[in-house]
């Protein structure tokens, strides 16, 4: 009774984010659940059809196709953030001049909103009155505009400005974990020789691994469900080349236009899809994080 009662302030204390966690998370998964199993546009009847939207999924190429631009705009982010990030840490992490000032400059596009972020990249990478085109023009390094956002460049230039916009996130973890490595180690491998090049290969990457393994799941998830900048920017066109998972999904719960490349309204589809997209990106992550034990077992 006593121990009942020394606990029950802190179940008080917890109880309104509890039921803040299950109005605003867990009863829409729930919801969601349900109508995957619905022909259900949002008004009217709903219809139970089992297991047919996902069954229509399969056969979905606009969906696939969007997965697959999902793994590339990922794969391509991590590829330019993550070294970016490690190598600013490594560099902003020393006893430079102004690294306070250098370490908020890097951070400060991630605290900035995504639409906002993109819309002022739209006005740079625009293709026929962007800041970026006049300018490759008036110095004559190109003849002509650029179609930034066009078929061939869309995906590219939409990589590129997520990855600005999330490397700070990942370079300050970086510096934190590297300022736990204690410096006498390094001192002592200076004794022995050991260049700068070696003992960032073989004393900071190593010691750094489970600060790295972190900093990689969380890059690995957000990217495959970042979507907010490529909306703004090109709303997953043109002709679905940028269009991504959670793109098609919020596509289906939200239309946002009437061009060629929008669907119609439908939560029972959509409930499926994003079910679908969860277990893809849950996957993921657990694939990477049973390989990264696999990795720690053989060093």
């Amino acid at each position: 009774m006593r121990k009942l009662q020394q606990k029950l302030p802190g179940f008080w204390f917890s109880l309104p984010s509890l039921v803040l966690t299950l109005i605003f998370s867990v009863y829409p998964i729930v919801w969601a659940m349900r109508y995957m199993f619905y022909d259900y546009k949002g008004y009217g009847t709903e219809r139970f059809v089992g297991l047919d939207n996902f069954v229509r999924l399969l056969s979905d190429e606009a969906y696939w196709n969007s997965v697959v631009n999902t793994f590339v705009y990922a794969g391509g982010k991590l590829v330019i953030t993550l070294p970016l990030a490690l190598i600013l840490a490594v560099i902003l992490n020393r006893g430079i001049r102004g690294k306070g000032f250098l370490r908020s400059v890097y951070f400060l596009p991630t605290i900035i909103s995504a639409s906002v972020m993109s819309v002022v990249f739209f006005t740079v990478f625009n293709s026929y009155n962007g800041v970026l085109n006049q300018l490759l023009v008036r110095f004559g390094i190109v003849e002509r505009n650029i179609d930034w956002l066009g078929v061939d460049k869309a995906m590219l230039t939409v990589i590129l400005i997520a990855a600005w916009g999330a490397i700070g996130n990942y370079m300050l973890l970086l510096i934190a974990g590297l300022q736990s490595i204690p410096d006498d180690i390094y001192e002592s491998a200076s004794l022995d020789g050991a260049n700068a090049w070696q003992k960032f290969i073989y004393m900071t990457i190593p010691m750094l691994g489970p600060v790295l393994q972190m900093v990689i799941m969380l890059a690995i998830i957000n990217s495959l469900k970042g979507y907010e900048s490529i909306m703004v920017l090109t709303e997953g066109g043109p002709i679905g080349k940028t269009e991504v998972m959670f793109m098609y999904v919020y596509k289906l719960f939200f239309p946002i236009s009437t061009s060629s490349n929008s669907v119609e309204q439908q939560l029972g589809y959509g409930s499926a899809v994003g079910f679908t997209t969860a277990l893809i990106v849950g996957a993921v992550t657990l694939f990477y994080f049973r390989l990264s034990k696999s990795l720690n077992r053989v060093h």
